[in-house]
């Protein structure tokens, strides 16, 4: 599986891969929930490596760091998620 950043840069820069409605599921420390966020309202930006950002429905900027991300979707089906580390005894 390609490392995030480069999916996250092929979505926004490949016209002919980024067909398709793309999301991004994020771990919520607070809620222990992953939440699913729009890749369409997310911003990557060059001098905050390792981060995204969005605007939350009450209007709040969110910065997310990548490592959060656990799995991004197209059309709804998972094309890369973390791996899952394992359980220890």
């Amino acid at each position: 599986m390609p490392p995030l950043e480069d999916l996250l840069h092929r979505i926004r820069w490949d016209p002919a891969f980024a067909e398709g409605v793309f999301t991004l599921g994020y771990l919520d420390r607070i809620a222990g929930v992953e939440q699913v966020v729009p890749f369409s309202s997310v911003s990557l930006d060059p001098r905050r490596p390792g981060m995204f950002s969005f605007e939350d429905e009450d209007g709040r900027v969110r910065r997310i760091p990548l490592h959060r991300v656990r799995a991004v979707y197209r059309d709804g089906r998972v094309i890369w998620q973390r791996p899952t580390p394992p359980i220890r005894a």
